[in-house]
């Protein structure tokens, strides 16, 4: 039983990480219709910089200069480069993200090495009991924060204009342009916020029991894709279930992993993908995804 409880707790935690994660997909996609697949750089971009700067100006400064600085490159990726191209040709925008993922991902690997970096985080290495459960202080913090977090960006963009102006692109692009709303700000916002979501979600994965960052710790955003792909690409609440889904599986299989290995080894890498597969077999638009209407 207290295995359990510890087992349930942990997915949780990893879930609602994963959810962050997946909840910026969602919202590049809600605003662009592009899937971001330079999100995984994103979040290893942000956490690198977290790492190289906590020990000279502290966390809390360095984990503000990460959330920046991701939020940064997510805006400069949007204007420098996707703005260029025609926003209707998607499948040309998610192809130039993957590009830019690569180029990342490749600079990073080189800085990072086979090193892994302390994040600096002052809850690393310790652990609360409740009765005989013991849970890491990290699990602790994220599944107090993360709900608040997400309660921030749905009242974001329930009640600020920029958040107006996404649902009114989203319902019809071409009559909020023509009422008024800047859809480049909206996409704009929208890379940004992705970015920071990557970051903070980035700094729990990195955080005890982690040993760190590493070149592997950018690996996670790829993982939270089907996620958002379980939950519909369009659906914010459909990303944190999507999120708790793969978090609690994930870790459930990873503990039971020897009772399963006559399935093959390793399968807790996999298993996001596999449930993927087979909701999407069911429901090819996602749990809560909108379902496309097509006139014969």
């Amino acid at each position: 039983m207290t295995r359990g409880v510890e087992i349930l707790l942990s997915g949780v935690s990893l879930g609602l990480l994963y959810a962050l994660i997946a909840l910026g997909f969602v919202i590049v996609f809600k605003a662009t219709r592009t899937v971001n697949f330079a999100h995984a750089s994103f979040l290893l971009f942000g956490v690198w910089v977290v790492a190289q700067t906590s020990p000279h100006i502290g966390f809390a400064a360095a984990v503000a200069l990460g959330l920046v600085a991701a939020g940064t490159l997510g805006l400069a990726v949007e204007r420098l480069l996707l703005s260029r191209v025609d926003g209707r040709k998607h499948d040309a925008l998610a192809i130039l993200t993957i590009g830019v993922n690569v180029v990342l991902t490749a600079e990073l690997s080189w800085r990072i090495g086979e090193s892994v970096l302390p994040l600096g985080a002052p809850w690393d290495g310790h652990v609360v009991h409740f009765g005989s459960v013991v849970l890491p202080l990290s699990v602790i913090i994220t599944i107090l924060t993360v709900p608040v977090l997400i309660a921030g960006l749905a009242a974001v963009l329930r009640h600020t204009g920029w958040g107006l102006a996404m649902r009114a692109s989203i319902e019809d692009r071409e009559g909020a342009a023509l009422a008024g709303v800047r859809l480049k700000r909206v996409s704009a916002g929208a890379w940004i916020t992705a970015g920071i979501l990557a970051v903070a979600a980035g700094i729990g994965l990195a955080s005890f029991p982690s040993p760190g960052v590493a070149v592997s710790t950018g690996t996670a955003a790829i993982k939270a894709l089907p996620a958002a792909i379980i939950g519909g690409l369009d659906s914010l609440g459909g990303a944190i279930v999507g999120g708790l889904v793969i978090g609690i599986a994930e870790v459930t299989v990873a503990e039971y992993q020897d009772a399963l290995s006559f399935l093959g080894r390793g399968l807790g890498d996999v298993v996001a993908y596999v449930i993927m597969i087979c909701i999407l077999l069911c429901r090819p638009s996602g749990l809560f995804g909108a379902k496309e209407v097509s006139r014969a």
